[in-house]
């Protein structure tokens, strides 16, 4: 049983997911349905490797801003950084994505946009790179960097 919140009345609501796939859940107070804040998959951050950069970022930026975390498990600031950007993929409610590219396991992505210090946040808008984070910044400052791209 999964816990979900009705985003129309706030009321917490338990949710088979089993039965779920079958037939939409709604909210037992106000029978709104129950979809997660993004039915997309974005309400977490996305792993890209070298692979799947162009079709996860570049492409998917056409539609809405991405915001691309380069990072590696050995750096502290980056560790640091990660609930944040857990939270803002949370509350964007589908108008950003946050992907996650571990620039250890994905030299050619990281080498190609010139990634010299962990963690950088790029974003991507249309295409094309659009701003550039340096290290571990407030919650706010990127949620304002975002928002400026919206």
């Amino acid at each position: 049983m999964a816990i979900k919140t009705c985003p129309n009345c706030g009321t917490k609501n338990r949710v088979n997911e089993t039965v779920a796939l079958a037939h939409r859940p709604i909210c037992g107070k106000c029978g709104a349905p129950l979809t997660d804040q993004r039915d997309d998959g974005d309400s977490k951050p996305q792993a890209v490797t070298d692979a799947s950069f162009a079709a996860e970022v570049i492409e998917a930026s056409s539609a809405k801003p991405v915001l691309v975390d380069a990072w590696a498990e050995w750096c502290g600031p980056c560790r640091m950084i990660a609930p944040v950007l857990d939270q803002l993929a949370a509350e964007s409610n589908g108008k950003y994505k946050i992907a996650k590219l571990n620039v250890d396991e994905n030299p050619r992505t990281a080498a190609q946009f010139n990634i010299r210090s962990i963690p950088t946040m790029l974003i991507f808008k249309n295409g094309r790179l659009v701003d550039q984070i340096v290290g571990a910044v407030p919650k706010q400052a990127i949620a304002a960097r975002l928002a400026a791209q919206l």
